[in-house]
């Protein structure tokens, strides 16, 4: 029955044999997944199209990096021919692993999904999604140095334990495996590449030294793997016995190989798009810089005015004032007292 609800080939019930052209028409359907992916799309188009009846914007660069390439990638990853074989050849399977760890967690933060439920979400649910950003445990898990080191171990203990086969003979842990991807994967390029409020971001600097210190250690695992001097899993690949090519041993090496490569090139492309993001960043900080020094010359402009205003306008109409006046109008002071010639004659 699992095999069934969860797409997932085994002994017995292996897809043709496999083609560059079955791997564009070889699709299968993971019932379970599928409608998952379908009330996760929903949500967020119902999101925007929520704002946009309110008259507020939404860019929608977003919702195509979400929708379309994000949820697509995750679609392409569980229900085309990356999931009829991703069970029957490992090489497969590593191109899998690597769309739901590099590709589909990318532009499901470029997205910016947390901004838009926040956005969107009313008190009680928007409240309860704040408490869960501003908690402990989001910061432990978002921060850098934990999700750096749990992307990095993850396919090292994945492939070099019994944890793989268990994946292959079982379609939960399978299934459970894929979400495992993929939160891992949204876990560490959530803060370094998306715009939504979560913690665990750092300064641009620090996000491509996160970057460039990963790269690495995919080229370090696939080179590993491509010189494994055992199979991968190999009782359960025994037990399939598949009658086509490619053989085990050159199954395995193509994975090793699509690991090093594959990891290698979109963490360049990661490391590129983060660096225009950093010279964006900066442009736009130089311009409110710019418009906050306009202000401030604009208020001492305008401060001047007021200081010149009251230092010389009144005294000037005051001057004229005093000189347009007839000296008969003008009062005159008397001191006090009897006038000096009653003083003298008092003497």
């Amino acid at each position: 029955m699992a095999q069934t609800l969860l797409a997932h080939a085994g002994p017995g019930d292996l897809p043709p044999p496999f083609t560059w052209l079955r791997l564009f028409t070889q699709w299968t359907l993971d019932p379970l997944v599928a409608i998952v992916v379908l009330i996760v799309a929903a949500a967020y188009v119902s999101g925007v199209v929520m704002l946009q009846r309110r008259g507020d914007a939404w860019p929608i660069g977003r919702t195509v990096a979400f929708v379309g390439v994000g949820i697509g990638s995750v679609v392409v990853a569980t229900q085309s021919a990356l999931a009829t074989y991703d069970t029957v050849l490992v090489s497969v399977h590593m191109v899998q692993h690597m769309v739901l760890t590099m590709v589909a967690p990318v532009f499901l933060a470029l997205g910016a999904p947390v901004t838009l439920a926040l956005r969107t979400l009313p008190d009680a649910p928007r409240r309860a999604l704040l408490r869960v950003l501003h908690s402990r445990l989001a910061k432990v898990l978002s921060f850098p140095v934990v999700t750096g080191a749990i992307f990095v171990v993850n396919p090292w203990v994945l492939y070099f334990t019994p944890l793989y086969e268990a994946s292959l003979r079982n379609p939960l842990i399978h299934e459970l495996q894929h979400g495992h991807f993929l939160l891992i994967g949204c876990l560490f390029f959530w803060p370094l590449l998306g715009i939504d409020p979560v913690p665990g971001r750092v300064d641009y600097p620090i996000r491509l030294v996160a970057i460039f210190l990963t790269l690495p250690f995919h080229a370090f695992l696939g080179i590993t793997i491509m010189g494994q001097g055992t199979l991968l899993a190999r009782d359960w690949y025994a037990e399939l016995d598949r009658g086509w090519p490619p053989g085990p041993w050159h199954d395995q090496e193509w994975a090793g190989g699509i690991l090093w490569a594959s990891g290698d090139l979109i963490g360049l492309l990661i490391f590129i798009v983060l660096f225009f993001q950093w010279l964006r960043s900066s442009r736009r900080e130089a311009e409110r810089e710019d418009r906050r020094l306009d202000r401030l010359d604009e208020l001492r402009a305008a401060a001047g005015k007021r200081v010149g205003t009251i230092g010389h306008t009144p005294l000037a109409q005051s001057g004229a004032s005093i000189s347009n006046t007839p000296v008969s109008s003008v009062p005159v002071s008397r001191p006090h007292g009897p006038a000096p010639h009653q003083q003298s004659e008092g003497r």
